[in-house]
């Protein structure tokens, strides 16, 4: 049978899918018969699979189709052995690995066996989902290689790191007496500033010069410039003690070490070597610009992915915002204070990390009596320091689920309240030393401001900040909170529609009352109010508003409001020439919510001529209360009635008028059959 992935390529179902357990020298234990029903034709037990067990390794590999290993940390092992039985054409099996020791197998003493079996069951059925492919874009770096540094006493690793890579180094200090070399360009400046990523770097430098390699005698530059720019595959910054870049972590190709030592230098060399080639970087989001609010007409509206982006890699673009690929670390943090879904992380989407929740949650529950609590924890720091705490200490509490993410700053409102809807007793985010604040704080205090409102704790849903072994457990044990009950949830569409579907079970609503959650300024949920004695209805916001919350009339002027759409982006209000419009952050429910509401609105000016309605009643007499007799054009004359006209008649009056300049000759009559019978 042939099945077809999000990518529309067909992959083959396998058949004979086998687990091997490993029970870690009899540190763990294991139910073999429980983990047949996660759909494994095979369950086998070992207790060194790395070790004196390989040869069950070697089998299963020879003989299955799909095998999956319950142990991580020896990976490279099993990636070895499979490379091997490959060359001897003995391969036949596909290899997954998934760590259940770390994560769920060794806990604290006197956790109950059937909680902790439940979690590696979850964690098992998530692993096993089928997972949507990344898609990514190709980056070449060619080996071109950026050196900053001081003096002149790195040049002889220039020189060697010359014999391999085109290198180019910058010295802030000119050199007395150096010879020219065939290994590397040499030239004087200061950084400025450095943007992108690996193979496609732009470095700005002030007072830059490049060495004369003619002549003789002393060493030479050219007149320095007060600003130069380069472009390379690979910097090493051997000056600056703080980083040029944002997010600096997430930035590959920037090889930062001030003050290195020879050692260190060796280690920098080996760095820029292997990131010479080819190489794939995920394309973490995705972006929609007909959706964005971020400006229109040169008004700026919604910057939250900006403020938000640690790595600025996001910047205005006209009406909408420019993602730079080269300098995106992947952390998400925009897609999770995007109001619009203009922009979504796609590695991997938000309903797939929904659907990950529903499994992990749903198959705890079912092979345990208490709910789990769910740990958000991103692959670095998080995962380490649990691996850390399960081998040296108490690790996780058994109804503690772990949930890896790449960064947890992808968390936002939507997935800390789609967690407690799917069932978790509280939806918990790890949070690294590293990790930024602005998204996490952000979404944390905007779900704690909805929950505020109804008979959920807020506590449910926070922020674990912690920086080793002992807070991380100070954090977790002892602090389990009953279950929540609530009515079941449909987690369905994207995260706006997800938060309200959740927020509406919570608040107990019936679907057809009005009721209202106050919020704060910069929240994406929310009214506009209008006032209406500075309101001329000119109409800027509606053609303004990216969502289509506001509209208009055809037979009169007014503004309405669909409450359901609107995001708080400001553009409205940023728009109006009279300052007339006010945001009005608030979650609503019921009916009106999804209705088009007026603000403001009045009847029309009707045309002295032909009866058709224009304009504003209210402003047509303000205009002729102030031109009439205030004016010479409008004194003694009726030219007031020009303006009491609809465009058609006021060009037809000015046309016939007997002072009109453009006045010509009247229309000759059409001549008839009669006439030329008369004549």
């Amino acid at each position: 049978m042939v099945t077809t992935n999000e990518k529309n390529s067909p992959t083959t179902m396998k058949a004979n899918k086998t687990l091997i357990l490993c029970s870690c020298d009899s540190s763990l234990k294991y139910d073999p018969e429980a983990f047949k029903s996660q759909g494994f034709d095979d369950v086998i037990l070992t207790d060194q699979l790395c070790g004196n067990d390989l040869d069950v390794a070697v089998a299963a590999l020879s003989q299955r189709d799909q095998v999956v290993f319950a142990c991580e940390q020896q990976s490279q092992i099993f990636e070895q052995l499979t490379e091997e039985l490959h060359a001897e054409n003995a391969l036949k099996a596909s290899l997954d690995l998934i760590d259940l020791r770390d994560r769920a197998g060794w806990t604290a003493q006197g956790e109950k066996e059937s909680i902790i079996e439940a979690k590696q069951l979850a964690l098992l059925a998530d692993a096993t989902l089928d997972r949507p492919g990344t898609k990514a874009r190709e980056v070449t770096s060619s080996g071109t290689c950026l050196i900053i540094a001081k003096d002149s006493s790195v040049l002889s690793f220039a020189e060697t790191l010359g014999e391999e890579l085109a290198v180019t180094c910058v010295l802030e200090n000119a050199p007395d007496n150096v010879s020219p070399s065939t290994n590397y360009d040499l030239a004087t400046g200061k950084i400025q500033s450095i943007s992108g990523g690996l193979g496609a770097f732009d470095v700005a430098f002030t007072q830059f010069a490049t060495l004369i390699a003619t002549g003789r005698g002393a060493t030479q530059f050219t007149p320095p410039k007060d600003t130069a720019s380069s472009n390379c595959d690979i910097v090493i910054d051997l000056v600056s003690e703080e980083s040029l870049l944002a997010a600096e972590a997430t930035r590959d190709g920037y090889l930062r070490a001030p003050n290195a030592d020879a050692l260190r230098l060796t280690l920098l060399g080996a760095q820029a070597k292997a990131l010479v080639g080819t190489f794939e970087k995920p394309l973490y989001v995705k972006y929609e610009g007909s959706i964005c609010a971020h400006s229109r007409s040169q008004k700026t509206g919604c910057t939250r992915c900006v403020d938000t982006c640690g790595a600025k890699a996001i910047r205005s673009n006209g009406d909408g915002v420019y993602v730079d690929p080269d300098m995106c670390g992947g952390c998400g943090g925009c897609a999770s204070v995007c109001p619009t879904g203009a922009i979504v992380y796609d590695d991997p989407p938000f309903e797939f990390m929904v659907e990950r929740l529903k499994t992990l949650i749903e198959t705890f529950t079912t092979h345990a009596e208490i709910p789990p609590r769910v740990l958000f924890v991103d692959r670095s720091f998080g995962r380490n320091l649990i691996a850390e705490s399960a081998r040296f200490s108490q690790g996780l509490p058994a109804d503690v689920i772990p949930y890896e993410v790449d960064n947890v700053e992808l968390i936002g409102h939507a997935e800390l309240l789609a967690t407690l809807a799917a069932g978790a007793s509280e939806a918990l985010i790890l949070k690294s030393p590293k990790t930024a604040k602005t998204a996490i704080a952000n979404q944390s205090a905007l779900t704690h401001r909805l929950l505020s409102a109804t008979r959920v704790d807020p506590e449910r849903a926070r922020v674990v900040e912690v920086t080793d072994i002992a807070s991380l457990e100070s954090a977790l044990f002892g602090t389990r909170m009953p279950a929540l009950k609530h009515e079941e949830v449909a987690l369905l569409g994207g995260r706006r529609e997800v938060a309200k579907r959740v927020m509406a079970a919570f608040l107990d609503h019936d679907g057809e009352s009005a009721i209202s959650v106050a919020l704060e300024h910069g929240d994406p949920y929310g009214m506009i109010e209008v006032n209406s004695d500075k309101c001329t209805l000119c109409l800027a916001c509606v053609s303004q508003c990216p969502t289509g919350a506001l509209n208009d009339r055809s037979d009169r002027p007014e503004i309405n409001i669909v409450e359901n759409a609107c995001v708080q982006c400001g553009l409205c209000a940023n728009t109006c020439p009279e300052q007339a419009i006010t945001l009005k952050p608030q979650l609503s429910f019921g009916k009106q919510t999804l209705e088009q509401v007026s603000l403001h609105g009045e009847d029309p000016f009707e045309c002295i001529e032909c009866g058709r309605p224009f304009g504003v009643k209210s402003t047509i007499e303000r205009i002729i209360e102030k031109l009439e007799g205030n004016h010479w054009m409008y004194t003694n004359s009726d030219n007031t009635r020009l303006v009491k006209m609809c465009d058609d008649c006021r060009v037809n009056a000015q046309y016939h008028d007997d002072n009109a300049p453009l006045r010509g000759p009247d229309r000759p009559r059409v001549r008839t059959t009669d006439d030329y019978l008369d004549s």
